[in-house]
C-alpha cells in the first residue's frame, strides 16, 4: 500500500479512537478545519490548541485537523485567491469582485509588504473571505465526524455484546 495513503489510514484511526466524547472530538476537528482554513501561517496550531480548550472540545482533534489541512497546500494559491476574491466583493460597496491583476516580476519591497496599507488591502479581504469558506467547512466536517465517531463507537459496543 502507498505510504501516504497508509499514513492517513492511521492517523484517522487514531482520530476516531480517541477516548473522548463524539460531540467533543467532532468539535475539535471543525475547530481544526475553521482554523486551517485562514491565512493566519505559523500560528493555526496554537489557534486551534486555545479554541479547543476554551471552547471544551477535544485539543489532540484540533490540532489534527489543522495539519491535515496542510494536505491542501498544492491548492493554496487557488484557494487563497477564491478566499481573496469573496473577502473582496463582500467588503466592496457596491458588491463587485476585485480586478484581475498580474503578477509582476519585479522587486518586491519588504517594508512595502508590511505597511498597514498592504495589509487592509490585501489581508483583510483574504481573512474575511477565508472566514466564509471555512465557517461551512467546519460545520461539514462537525457532522460528518459526529456520525462516523458515533457509527463506530455502536458497532464497537454491538461487537462487544
Amino acid at each position: 500500500m502507498n505510504p501516504l495513503i497508509q499514513k492517513a489510514r492511521d492517523t484517522f484511526k487514531k482520530l476516531f479512537s480517541l477516548k473522548d466524547t463524539p460531540h467533543a472530538i467532532a468539535g475539535g476537528v471543525a475547530i481544526g478545519v475553521f482554523i486551517g482554513f485562514t491565512p493566519l501561517f505559523g500560528v493555526k496550531t496554537l489557534l486551534s490548541l486555545g479554541l479547543a480548550y476554551a471552547l471544551r472540545c477535544n485539543p489532540i482533534a484540533a490540532v489534527i485537523a489543522v495539519s491535515l489541512h496542510d494536505v491542501l497546500i498544492p491548492f493554496a494559491p487557488f484557494l487563497m485567491r477564491l478566499e481573496y476574491d469573496i473577502g473582496y466583493w463582500m467588503l466592496s460597496h457596491p458588491h463587485h469582485l476585485p480586478p484581475k491583476f498580474e503578477l509582476h516580476h519585479g522587486h518586491l519591497d519588504l517594508g512595502e509588504m508590511l505597511q498597514w496599507t498592504t495589509f487592509l488591502n490585501l489581508g483583510l479581504p483574504l481573512l474575511v473571505g477565508s472566514l466564509m469558506v471555512s465557517a461551512p467547512s467546519a460545520l461539514i466536517f462537525y457532522f460528518l465526524t459526529l456520525a462516523i465517531v458515533k457509527a463506530r463507537r455502536d458497532g464497537q459496543t454491538d461487537k462487544s455484546n
